[in-house]
């Protein structure tokens, strides 16, 4: 890390099992966890603004990930901020030295979960943010159906652009089913990928919210917004709603409309649940969200934990520890290393955080 947040320079090394980052308070333990979000997949977990991740008094920040597959090493570098000949800040994103426009797109990045506070968004936020999560999933578990998303919107887009000028009066509705025809096809697939994922996802869930002692009865639902079973009648209920959707000038109908609701005893946990079972809730979606991955793609996801210990008991912590220490690579960021079963052991590396400065304690064998 070069001026990232707290950071002027750093650099750790994290082990191939658990990681501990510990420190107190105020130290920079989320900011290194932040660090190798952003450098592993461009955008950062807590901000849409990349300018809040330079450093004060700094111009522009860099974040640079390693990365070991197999016997091959690869290189993802990011880095924002001004730069000579551009007024505005630049984002700038490679892979093994080459440019990329989404560092998402690359074959040989790792697959990462992370739990933060702030993402708490994920239950106690708007339906968009729980809909954008479920796509991300399934990009991750099913690469190959990335596209229908971005097909989905680009359609969307171009039919509300027509309805606007329908409205306007600078345009008739002669062209208008051949877009109704074409959203109904990739509103279809979308909806189906989604009600795939969180089938899969369910019993998962309800598995890991029971072990973190989740109260009651935990469970995913997915809600569509429509119940067309082909395209011709999606098509009509796109028909039914026109006269709604030239009056507002967009699309009401649609999968960007869908809901992913979590529920503790059949009622929403964002409405219904306290901050304490939000979080153990979003905790055990990650976790399952983390073995269905590993089954799918044959590897787990990097997993960075922040305060993830607070909310859990003794044993709840064993339980946790014992399921990452099983396979692939966590970093759990802690203010007390005791919080952490078995993280005194020689087989886990320790990232002692001071303000600004990491110190390797360990490298695990």
């Amino acid at each position: 890390m070069r001026d990232f947040r707290t950071y002027a320079r750093g650099e750790a090394r994290l082990g191939p099992g658990l990681t501990i980052v510990h420190g107190p308070n105020g130290a920079g333990k989320s900011n290194l966890l932040e660090a190798v979000y952003f450098g592993c997949t461009g955008r950062s977990p807590r901000t849409r603004n990349d300018r809040e991740m330079i450093r004060f008094g700094a111009e522009a920040m860099r974040v640079e990930v390693g990365l070991i597959d197999g016997s091959e090493a690869h290189e993802l570098t990011v880095g924002y901020g001004t730069v000579a000949g551009s007024p505005q800040p630049v984002k700038r994103m490679t892979a093994d030295g080459a440019p990329v426009e989404r560092l998402l797109d690359v074959a040989n990045r790792p697959l990462i979960s992370v739990f933060l506070p702030d993402r708490l968004e994920l239950l106690k936020g708007p339906p968009a943010v729980r809909r954008s999560h479920l796509d991300q999933v399934i990009a991750a578990i099913w690469p190959a159906r990335t596209d229908v998303r971005r097909d989905y919107s680009r359609v969307l887009a171009q039919r509300n652009a027509l309805l606007a000028r329908i409205r306007s009066g600078r345009a008739s509705h002669a062209t208008l089913s051949t877009w109704d025809r074409e959203l109904a096809a990739r509103a279809l697939e979308l909806r189906s990928h989604r009600a795939e994922a969180v089938a899969l996802l369910a019993e998962p869930f309800a598995e890991r919210a029971r072990q973190l002692g989740c109260s009651g009865e935990s469970a995913l639902s997915y809600r569509p917004r429509s119940r067309a079973v082909g395209v011709e009648e999606f098509m009509a209920e796109l028909q039914e709603r026109l006269a709604g959707d030239l009056e507002r000038g967009f699309t009401g109908h649609g999968p960007h409309r869908d809901e992913l609701a979590i529920l503790r005893d059949e009622r929403e946990l964002r409405v219904y649940g306290s901050q304490g079972e939000q979080r153990l809730a979003l905790l055990a979606l990650l976790l399952a969200e983390r073995a269905v991955l590993t089954h799918a793609r044959g590897r787990p996801p990097l997993m960075l934990l922040d305060d993830v210990m607070s909310e859990l008991d003794g044993e709840r912590r064993e339980l946790l520890a014992l399921e990452l220490s099983a396979s692939g690579q966590s970093v759990i960021a802690t203010t007390d290393l005791s919080h952490v079963p078995g993280g005194a052991e020689a087989s886990v590396t320790r990232l002692r955080i001071s303000p600004g400065a990491i110190l390797q304690e360990a490298i695990a064998a």
